[in-house]
């Protein structure tokens, strides 16, 4: 799901369900046959969070083209090792937390990155921020009363996700290139607003009905 809510729910599974009994990585056994401990996908994925520091250094010197040829990058490595997990059956746990990590950890670096540098309104890097910083509080706090909230991707997240990637494309490409991004870059602005805003206002309200049933019991 989102970057911080997988790092808490990284460290719920590990305290409470991938235990010595049930992972294999923690047991000295011969692999099944047909998975491999540290999958393609994983290692691509590992290899998408690295670029992290680098497209923020791309930003931070206004080497505008190269953050763009490294977004361009990530995004392509993100489709490869979708494709790979599902196409030859390497989906996995790790991955499953791993992915959206990834993803977000570089959207939100670069939001902050471009906010800072005066690219895009810091208003806007404000909202997407936070939105994944109260979501994850939302979960830590279920998980400290011993009933974590299942995370489910909505279709508001995923549309947001789409509208958060194109609008940091857009202005990338439009500060490595040049041209004027007007007006769709407001209008990618105004998506990643609403959808910003409807996703955390949809997640918060299924967390107090869990919340509530728990207090009800």
């Amino acid at each position: 799901m989102q970057w911080l809510a997988s790092a808490a729910l990284i460290y719920y599974v590990d305290r409470n369900r991938l235990t010595p009994a049930k992972c294999r990585i923690f047991r000295k056994i011969r692999p099944v046959a047909g998975k491999r401990r540290v999958s393609i996908p994983n290692i691509i994925t590992l290899g998408r969070i690295l670029l992290v520091p680098i497209i923020v250094w791309a930003i931070a010197s206004s080497q505008m083209e190269i953050a763009f040829a490294i977004f361009i990058i990530a995004g392509v490595s993100d489709a490869v090792d979708g494709f790979l997990a599902k196409r030859f059956n390497m989906a996995s746990e790790l991955g499953a937390l791993l992915d959206p990590l990834a993803d977000k950890a570089l959207l939100v670096s670069i939001y902050v990155a471009l906010g800072i540098w005066g690219a895009v309104p810091r208003w806007i890097v404000i909202l997407v921020v936070s939105r994944d910083i109260m979501i994850v509080a939302a979960v830590i706090v279920s998980w400290l009363f011993g009933k974590p909230i299942p995370m489910k991707p909505l279709m508001v997240s995923k549309l947001n996700t789409v509208a958060q990637v194109a609008f940091a494309a857009l202005v990338l490409a439009a500060l490595g290139f040049g041209f004027d991004s007007t007006p769709y870059d407001m209008v990618l602005m105004g998506f990643v607003t609403v959808f910003t805003l409807a996703s955390v206002s949809l997640y918060l309200v299924e967390w107090v009905r869990h919340m509530s049933t728990i207090e009800a019991k």
